[in-house]
Parts: C-alpha cells; sequence; structure tokens
C-alpha cells in the first residue's frame, strides 16, 4: 500500500496546492493485453482500458486532456485504429478520468456513456454544487448520449460490460465487470475518501456516507480474477506489468490483492468518518 499512499499525497498536493500534475499521470507506459480482447492504453499511472471488437472498440477513461495523443499512440500500436473507438466511458466525473472526453469524441466520433448521477456534472464541466474547490472538479462539458443505470449493459461486437453503481466518491462513481476468457475481470471506480471531503453533514451531498457504504457492500461481493482499477496504483500494475511472460501464470489475476485493497479503503473511510463524527 506505501504506492497508493504515495498517490494520493501526489493526487491531493496537486488538487490543493495546485502544483504540477504528478509525471506518473503523463508518463507513457507499454500498453499492453490484460486477456482476451481487453487492453491497457493508460499512462503510468491513470488507467485506461480498450475492450476490442470486429465491430468497434469500447474506451474506458479518457483521462486528462493532456493525455489523448498518449492514448491514441497506445491504441495504435497495439494494431487497433483510434478512429475504430465507438463507445466512450468512464469511472467517474473528476478530471483526470475525463477531462479528455470531448477531445475523444471529437476525433472519433464515439458515443458517450455515463451513469446518471454523473452525467449532469459531465456536460456542465464539473461539479458545480459543492463547498470543495478542488482542481478535478473542472473539465471542459461533453454531451452524454446514453444516462446508464445501476447494472446496465454496455454491449458491442459481441463483448458486454456491466455498469455499476459504487458512489460515494462521486454521486455516478462506477465499477465496470465483464467476462473475459471466462475470468471475472472489476475495474473499480474508486473507493478513496478525498482530502477535505466531508461526510458528516454535508449538506451538497447529504447521503455521502451512505453512499460509501453501499460501495464497500457491492466490492467485497463481487467474484473477482482479474483485479484492476481506475488508477494503476489501485492494483500494482506496474510491478505486474513487469511480470509479464515470465511465467504461464497471468499477474493481474489476483483475487487475494483485490480483497486486501478493498479492505483497506473501507478502513481508511470508517476512520475518517468516526473522525469526523467525533468532532
Amino acid at each position: 500500500m506505501r504506492h497508493l499512499l504515495r498517490l494520493t499525497t501526489l493526487f491531493f498536493t496537486w488538487v490543493h496546492g495546485h502544483a504540477q500534475l504528478p509525471e506518473s499521470w503523463t508518463e507513457p507506459f507499454p500498453p499492453h493485453k490484460i486477456a482476451g480482447n481487453l487492453y491497457y492504453v493508460g499512462s503510468k499511472d491513470l488507467a485506461s482500458y480498450l475492450i476490442a471488437t470486429p465491430e468497434g472498440h469500447i474506451l474506458i477513461n479518457s483521462s486528462l486532456e493532456e493525455s489523448v495523443p498518449l492514448i491514441r499512440a497506445s491504441i495504435e500500436k497495439l494494431g487497433f485504429k483510434f478512429t475504430d473507438v465507438k463507445i466512450l466511458l468512464i469511472s467517474h466525473a473528476h478530471s483526470d478520468h475525463c477531462a479528455g472526453s470531448a477531445e475523444i469524441i471529437q476525433q472519433t466520433g464515439a458515443k458517450y456513456f455515463v451513469s446518471v448521477e454523473d452525467a449532469e456534472a459531465i456536460e456542465n464541466g464539473g461539479q458545480r454544487k459543492s463547498r470543495l474547490s478542488a482542481s478535478y472538479l473542472q473539465f471542459p462539458p461533453a454531451k452524454v448520449d446514453r444516462r446508464l443505470k445501476d447494472g446496465d449493459e454496455v454491449k458491442l461486437g459481441g463483448s458486454t460490460i456491466v455498469a455499476h453503481l459504487t458512489p460515494g466518491h462521486t454521486r455516478g462513481c462506477t465499477t465496470w465487470t465483464m467476462k473475459v476468457d471466462g475470468l471475472n475481470a472489476v475495474i473499480i471506480g474508486s473507493p478513496n475518501v478525498n482530502a477535505g471531503y466531508i461526510l458528516v453533514g454535508n449538506t451538497d451531498y447529504p447521503g455521502i456516507a451512505t453512499d460509501y457504504e453501499r460501495c464497500f457492500r457491492f466490492l467485497k461481493a463481487q467474484p473477482v480474477d482479474l483485479f484492476l482499477g481506475a488508477h494503476g496504483g489501485y492494483y500494482d500494475m506496474n510491478a505486474k506489468h513487469a511480470r509479464l511472460g515470465t511465467s504461464s501464470s497471468n499477474p493481474f489475476i489476483d483475487p487475494e490483492g483485490y480483497h486486501r485493497y478493498v479492505e483497506d479503503r473501507e478502513k481508511a473511510f470508517l476512520a475518517e468518518l468516526a473522525k469526523q463524527q467525533a468532532k
């Protein structure tokens, strides 16, 4: 968890101190196959995933505005056409996962599918009703073509990915699941409590603590083989990638690591909740 803690510290420094972005967010990383038709096309830490099909592709997470050339280059390095991206999805409405969406839509003509609860923020260019002044709440607006509800399926070219509402981090934070090569892939949206989040007496988001509890109930109940997330740091992506090809086993198959991560994040949430309740 040391990498996660370092990532979190860097993130909060950027948000509240307006320092430069963490290098890992914009540093190129080798695109790679995770399993079947599921590929990683993000940076060293901002995770983007490509689901390649004969009828076009699904892309999960557009990341930052400056991430778009990197994502495009990664997709093309794998031998796919960027302009074949037909559907764009995101994990949640924060700039490090959705700021590049408008540009990707402009370049590809992709349809944008977002959870009902985050769709307004996406179309408005960010969360307007919030006491937080964090930079990650602002990004270029983009039109949402389909508003997804909990449990909705997104289908293309024989592949199906399911949207699961795991709220708290944002109202519409989404965890994606799919079957690939007979394996259960889980792409965690975010279970993290950012600096400045108000869990008790939050008039902008009264049900935030209850939503986090819902998020953790869902995550703990999932069957999982392939542990993935909106940041590579969630699942120790760099170290796992280094093990690709060194044995017959797939390093991204890590149910134990998944449950350790979820347990750690739930403990952090409960600790922060107790701290705020005690004030």
